[in-house]
């Protein structure tokens, strides 16, 4: 009994305080931003990105970032010499549709909610699904051939650190018991046929979140003969939440957004 006692006082409640603390985003890697006014149109960002998220446009003489392909690497922050790219803080950039977070022809910024806290998200999306399900949200992770960065972030999702279980969103084992699939992966041919039986098992009304670059377009692996170009070739997608992998607090905010759509 003592020993309880010891380590509940030696080890103190670890779950985020928000919204009464600010989120530290002193290490947090965003997406990468184009100061326009710096940038010469050199192409050597183009050349080094890994997944050909960044394009020029030679037409309208301007540059973008598919923001659903971009994983985040920083590569174009080290190659410029006009310091033209930076890699910002935000990282909430979930979209209800791909065009959102691409560059059509113009750069689209995805929409983002940086002075909201994970606290504040997490209330919204308990309060949201107790409006439209009459109860807590149930969610069924699935993989469909991804590296796991993206699944360690959901995991994350039920630390004691995030514990999204206080919001009233619970994860279950079973898509028959799911209002939501979060689907992490490319889609590769042997995961295919699974990911389309999962969501055919899932109950009406039910709603697809594609987690990081490779379920919202194939990432860095795009174009290969071994898989899909992103989740949305198999299946109806309602948020698309790029990153590679995106941080938890990213994710919450896709889920939130998804609920929208019901």
């Amino acid at each position: 009994m003592f020993n309880i006692i010891k380590k509940t006082i030696q080890y103190p409640r670890l779950t985020l305080d928000y919204p009464y603390k600010p989120l530290d985003s002193q290490f947090i890697t965003g997406k990468p931003v184009i100061d326009w006014e710096k940038c010469s149109m050199c192409g050597e960002c183009v050349k080094s990105c890994p997944s050909s998220a960044i394009v020029i446009d030679n037409e309208s003489k301007s540059i973008g970032i598919n923001y659903d392909e971009c994983i985040f690497c920083s590569n174009c922050e080290d190659v410029c010499q006009k310091k033209a790219i930076t890699m910002s803080k935000e990282f909430e950039l979930a979209a209800k549709s791909r065009q959102e977070i691409r560059k059509s022809p113009l750069v689209i910024e995805a929409r983002s909610i940086p002075d909201e806290s994970f606290e504040v998200l997490g209330k919204k999306v308990d309060d949201k699904a107790r409006k439209i399900f009459g109860r807590s949200l149930q969610i069924r992770e699935v993989d469909a051939g991804s590296c796991n960065g993206c699944d360690y972030e959901i995991n994350a999702l039920n630390n004691p650190f995030n514990d999204i279980e206080r919001f009233g969103v619970h994860f279950v084992a079973s898509p028959r018991h799911a209002d939501m699939l979060l689907v992490t992966g490319t889609a590769t041919r042997n995961m295919e046929l699974a990911l389309i039986k999962t969501y055919n098992a899932a109950p009406d009304p039910k709603l697809v979140v594609a987690v990081g670059a490779c379920a919202c377009s194939g990432g860095i692996f795009k174009d290969m003969y071994a898989t899909r170009n992103g989740i949305d070739c198999i299946l109806p997608v309602d948020i698309y939440i790029p990153g590679c992998p995106p941080r938890p607090h990213a994710i919450l905010y896709g889920i939130l957004k998804a609920m929208d759509r019901l």
